[in-house]
């Protein structure tokens, strides 16, 4: 007899960034000449410096259990850049280390929603906070921001979200998907609507925080709002800024309370993010941040040249971005000059007749848009577009 699944299990879906990331690399195993512009992580190799530290650490066995919260070297190496960068002052109590920060942001929602909480999301967002909610037994109320308004929700709508059942808010600046980022006045803003709700946590995401090209500097949202540090998680890691995707290591600043009980979630689950790649973090975010620079410089490169590229493409338009490896463009135009149905049936047409993969904006809560990760070099982006423009510059789908 199979097993019964959980409610909970079924209130959720696969990462449709996951998804069609395996569907490209099943096409290539086939032989079909896919370009993969889908999956969110950086081309550049880790660091040297960086990957010798981790080479070092399993030499001189450092491969045992850690303290579930993390390493203190580590811990004290968050501290310092939270205080260099972001002027926010933490010490090793308010810090937690987890196997990558979707970890992080799942152990918030673990250790802060109760069933029938709400956890406020704008959109688009990035596709694992409903479904982390929905584990949690919460319930994501959305709050839409078409390009109108630059992808960024206003005080107006944040107001109008918040009921006496909030309990969460996610605010991701720069954003996966679209790259816009909140600048400080904007969040001082939102922080201003916070005020009156004293019962709501902000989980600020970070991610994204040294892939950045915005006029003015980034600021993190309790650097904008101080008022709000002891209801703000700041999150962050190693992943995106270092090209150490496959270490797995996210890190939060947090209350204290709440990271103690993030730390009893991860001890009943992962426990302690690795060994290894916590040494190697801690060299990464205590070292010399010049490659920082080097691959933040190559992404805005191909930033302006793909949203340039997509903005020539007939019936599709894209914002700049402030940041991030994304460009989250408009396709409505597109869709409907070949007849297609959804963005779903969009992306499988760009798949199969150009051999492109990106992602639709359905999964980001963004419909008839696509997401396009521009984390590749600028001579794979330039076959992209021209494929692209071949297709659409046809003007009829094959499966209309």
């Amino acid at each position: 007899m199979p097993a019964s699944l959980s409610k909970r299990v079924q209130k959720v879906k696969p990462s449709p960034t996951l998804a069609v990331t395996a569907r490209a690399a099943k096409l290539k195993a086939e032989g079909k000449d896919i370009i993969g512009l889908g999956a969110g992580e950086p081309d550049f190799d880790t660091p040297t410096h960086i990957a010798d530290a981790g080479v070092e650490a399993i030499r001189k066995g450092v491969t045992r259990y850690t303290a579930v919260d993390g390493t203190v070297e580590l811990k004290d190496a968050i501290v310092a850049k939270f205080k260099r960068d972001n002027d926010l002052t933490y010490d090793r109590s308010q810090i937690i280390v987890s196997s990558g920060a979707k970890q992080t942001c799942f152990n918030v929602c673990a250790a802060l929603l109760d069933p029938g909480d709400e956890c406020v999301i704008p959109a688009p967002y990035w596709v694992s906070y409903p479904d982390m909610a929905l584990l949690a037994d919460g319930v994501p109320v959305f709050v839409n921001a078409g390009p109108e308004q630059g992808y960024k929700i206003t005080p107006r709508q944040l107001a109008a979200a918040m009921t006496p059942r909030t309990k969460l808010l996610f605010i991701n600046s720069p954003s996966n998907p679209t790259g816009a980022a909140y600048t400080r006045a904007e969040l001082q803003a939102l922080g201003k609507v916070l005020d009156d709700h004293p019962r709501v946590v902000i989980a600020s995401d970070e991610m994204y925080e040294h892939i950045y090209w915005a006029p003015e500097p980034f600021t993190s949202f309790a650097q904008a709002n101080p008022q709000l540090y002891d209801r703000t998680v700041t999150i962050n890691g190693v992943s995106k800024a270092y090209a150490m995707t496959g270490w797995r290591i996210g890190y939060c600043g947090a209350p204290r309370d709440l990271v103690t009980a993030m730390s009893t979630i991860q001890g009943q689950s992962t426990s302690n993010a690795s060994s290894i790649s916590q040494r190697a973090a801690t060299v990464a975010l205590n070292g010399d941040q010049s490659c920082v620079a080097q691959m933040n410089k190559a992404f805005k490169e191909r930033h302006d040249f793909v949203v340039a590229g997509l903005n020539a493409l007939p019936g599709v338009s894209c914002l700049p971005g402030a940041g991030t490896f994304y460009a989250f463009a408009n396709v409505e135009g597109a869709m409907r000059k070949l007849g297609l149905k959804d963005d779903n049936a969009f992306a499988e047409f760009l798949l199969v007749e150009a051999g492109v993969a990106v992602v639709p904006g359905s999964g980001f809560g963004a419909p008839n848009h696509m997401r396009i990760s521009f984390a590749c070099s600028l001579q794979t982006l330039a076959e992209a577009l021209k494929r692209l423009q071949r297709v659409l510059g046809a003007g009829v789908a094959k499966s209309a």
